[in-house]
């Protein structure tokens, strides 16, 4: 508001009186100061207030033909809210104050007036007249406020008491405005909120600001919305008597707490992502090594006896570790995907049978009570447009959120599969849901539940509430790599005792092939006929017990090798004159030049050279678009015999 005079428009003030002479005088008077409107007519005076409201003084006659000023101030009113003067030149004082006492003049004056009396009477009017209307502006913005605010909002005295307040404030309080004017915050308060209200008053009485984030417990909340609130209070300045008032904030922040308790938990799962793959990557190279020495091994003992039987246990176990790996590579970037149109639908009514037989299989072993599973898809039938996802890993997802169904429910129950089709119309913070259309597929079951803690928890590697022996904790961590890699998202939503339900969000890509599909290993096929010679091969890896498995594996099958720890010494090599090569075998991921780059090398000294790329965990961006050619860590030694089997039966130019 503006409270500089020097800029603030001139009062303006509305003369009437029947004489003409007394206009230009009172004219000549109030010009300098004033911006000055005059009429012979009350009649016209009124004319003019209900054309203009920015009249701040109006200063009339008392006796005049049309009417009396009395009664055209009086009439004024329902125009203009401008003080009045009434100037008078007989004794009728009667009149006068009963006009006083009505309310419809402030002040009068006798004529002939006394022009600094009359000047400053003006003066004084208009000032009080801007006052009035500011004020009235003023109280006019606190209500819209009040009113309108989002936040609740109150004011108090020095005592603490509330003297101005909104319903939303009140709300917070369980009741209506009036029961709580006059009140303080400990008196309308729940009592567990007591120590954290008394706490707050002690800051802001030391720092004169006080903001905190409070969580409300369930009991509390009663018709609150929101779980989270925060509450600012501060020390706004005196009052009149000298004593200062405060003001009370209260927001609603449950929304933008869950959004950054899901950015958090995103940010968390891509961390967890990134170290999973780093431990498979090293990990690989491990079973690599391990695997292959075994086979190395057993190959030079006997088929038979304690030996045999030992180093088959150590294989076996090997290649449980290797199987973990997978999984866990699953959690942080699913691979050997197979992506095409799928209608979820169908697919979810092909799996009857397989779940049913699940579920009893299941309970079976738990001696659990009876599970019932039902597919519902009613509602959704002929609405859901097809997704691009892989079938296979699809049907896992749902047959493990099944299987843990059961487990939850040991006192039995109902397992419900149902789909919907889920429109985003903006972007969801820490998750991958975008604006568009997703086909939800929903898990429901009517177990024991998660508490918020567990919840939090649940896409972690690992992480597991059953017994020892009874999970590994990468189920809902394979889903979530699974579904996050093709775009959808996995939702989870749980109380103790009031079961769960998964949502997996899969996005609705109009029934064609993704064209990002991440490279696959190929199967391996041996062809007919191919690679019964001896071949050269160059095997690059910056790992020595990887490299010497490979080595053994090719030397087995009579194959000339040549052994390299890096890129840098496997080109060096070419470019110094090394014989005959017919195929490489490289890491992908290697310190300083990786396979990538050192293929690119040797491909430009060796036009046509065939590379197999190796690889215990690489981004899809690391290994080589449309290549088939890559073969993942930990293998065998047929693994490795079919792929360079099927990689030499190519024509040159192919390869």
């Amino acid at each position: 508001m503006n409270t500089n005079p020097a800029t603030q428009p001139r009062p303006v003030v509305l003369l009437v009186d029947d004489e003409a002479e007394i206009l230009v005088a009172l004219t000549d008077l109030l010009e300098d100061t004033f911006t000055v409107l005059s009429t012979t007519s009350p009649t016209e005076a009124l004319d003019i207030l209900a054309a203009r409201n920015d009249v701040d003084v109006i200063v009339s006659d008392q006796r005049m033909p049309e009417m009396g000023g009395d009664v055209m101030l009086a009439r004024a009113r329902a125009h203009s809210d401008a003080q009045a003067i009434l100037l008078t030149g007989y004794a009728d004082i009667g009149a006068v104050a009963a006009a006083l006492n009505q309310g419809r003049i402030s002040f009068y004056s006798h004529k002939p007036w006394d022009p600094d009396a009359l000047r400053a009477m003006i003066v004084q009017a208009a000032d009080y007249h801007r006052l009035e209307r500011e004020l009235r502006t003023e109280r006019m913005l606190l209500h819209g406020l009040l009113d309108n605010l989002r936040s609740g909002l109150g004011f108090k005295d020095a005592q603490g008491r509330f003297i101005r307040i909104n319903q939303q404030a009140a709300d917070f309080y369980g009741r209506d405005i009036a029961g709580c004017l006059g009140h303080t915050e400990e008196e309308l308060c729940d009592a567990d909120l007591l120590p954290l209200i008394r706490a707050a008053h002690e800051r802001l009485h030391a720092e004169g600001r006080d903001e905190e984030t409070v969580e409300l417990p369930a009991h509390i909340r009663g018709g609150v919305q929101g779980r989270w609130r925060e509450i600012t209070r501060v020390v706004l300045g005196a009052l009149g008597d000298g004593s200062a008032c405060s003001v009370v904030i209260n927001r609603d922040i449950t929304r933008q707490q869950e959004m950054a308790a899901r950015l958090r938990q995103a940010e968390k799962m891509q961390a967890l992502g990134t170290l999973a793959g780093g431990i498979a990557h090293d990990f690989n190279n491990l079973l690599t090594a391990v695997l292959g020495s075994l086979e190395l091994v057993r190959d030079m003992g006997p088929e038979t006896g304690p030996m045999a039987r030992l180093l088959d246990n150590a294989s076996a176990a090997a290649q449980r570790g290797a199987s973990l790996t997978r999984r866990l590579l699953n959690f942080s970037r699913p691979r050997d995907l197979s992506l095409e149109p799928v209608d979820v639908n169908a697919l979810l009514h092909g799996m009857n049978d397989l779940l049913a037989q699940t579920v009893v299989s299941r309970q079976g072993k738990s001696g659990g009570a009876p599970c019932a599973i039902v597919v519902d898809t009613a509602a959704s039938d002929g609405m859901l447009p097809p997704v691009c996802t892989d079938a296979g890993q699809l049907e896992l997802a749902v047959l493990n959120l099944c299987i843990n169904a059961v487990d939850a429910m040991p006192e039995g129950g109902l397992i419900k599969v149902s789909t919907a089709l889920k429109r985003v119309k903006e972007i969801v913070a820490g998750t991958n849901l975008v604006p568009g259309e997703y086909v939800m597929v929903s898990v429901t079951d009517q177990g024991v539940g998660m508490s918020p803690e567990t919840l939090a928890r649940v896409f972690e590697p690992f992480f597991t509430t059953k017994d020892v022996g009874r999970g590994t904790g990468l189920g809902l961590s394979m889903i979530y790599g699974f579904i996050r890699h093709v775009g959808g998202e996995v939702q989870v939503r749980s109380r103790p005792g009031e079961g769960t339900r998964v949502d997996l969000c899969l996005p609705v890509q109009g029934g064609g092939n993704a064209t990002d599909a991440p490279v696959a290993a190929v199967a391996a096929t041996p062809a007919e006929g191919a690679g019964q010679r001896a071949l050269h091969v160059m095997v690059v890896d910056d790992e020595p017990g990887v490299r010497a498995v490979t080595a053994g594996f090719l030397r087995a099958r009579g194959h000339e090798v040549h052994e390299y720890a890096s890129g840098t010494a496997a080109v060096q090599a070419m470019e110094q004159g090394l014989g005959p090569i017919d195929l490489v075998i490289m890491d992908v991921m290697m310190p300083g030049m990786g396979g990538m780059e050192t293929a690119h090398h040797l491909q430009a000294l060796r036009p046509g050279l065939r590379v197999l790329y190796l690889t215990g965990y690489a981004n899809a961006g690391a290994l080589p678009a449309g290549s088939a050619d890559v073969m993942h860590k930990p293998f065998t030694r047929a693994d490795l015999a079919a792929h360079i089997d099927r990689i030499m039966h190519r024509a040159p130019q192919e390869a």
